[in-house]
């Protein structure tokens, strides 16, 4: 077996990813959504009354840009703020009926496109890719704990 060091599997992943996304663009292009804005509508129908700064945590993006996101997603009908019943300056985000049916029809490009992607591959195999995949992610993870944060350079 070669040395970890050989293995380039973050190469490997990165590739997979580009082409689940690209794959996964091409035919969800129908729906008009960009995949920022099926990312943030697919976390609200899953985890409904969110606020903008917890959806932009749970993206991992700037709550500037889920700003913009949700701005364009609420006038193409797709999501609704209502008021915080706890704090009268919030606004929970939940996405509207219009949401609920695309939510379902790109969950069946999703799955659609993972079982083309997996021809070949017993369940097994899968499920033991899937383990290590997530040992390297907790690794990664344990790492964010022990390192320093990088400094800035103003």
């Amino acid at each position: 077996m070669a040395k970890t060091e050989e293995l380039s599997f973050g190469y490997l992943l990165n590739d997979v990813t580009l082409l689940f996304r690209k794959h996964f663009d091409r035919r969800a292009v129908k729906f008009g959504l960009t995949r920022a804005q099926w990312r943030a509508t697919k976390m609200l129908y899953h985890r409904p009354g969110l606020r903008q700064n917890e959806l932009a945590e749970a993206l991992e993006m700037e709550p500037i840009a889920v700003g913009r996101v949700i701005d364009r997603l609420q006038a193409a009908g797709f999501v609704e703020r209502r008021p915080d019943p706890n704090d009268r300056r919030a606004w929970r985000l939940h996405v509207t009926t219009q949401a609920h049916d695309v939510v379902d029809d790109m969950e069946r490009i999703a799955c659609e496109l993972r079982r083309e992607a997996t021809v070949g591959i017993e369940y097994d195999e899968l499920k033991h890719a899937l383990e290590v995949i997530g040992r390297l992610k907790e690794n990664l993870q344990a790492l964010d704990a022990t390192e320093e944060p990088l400094l800035r350079k103003d």
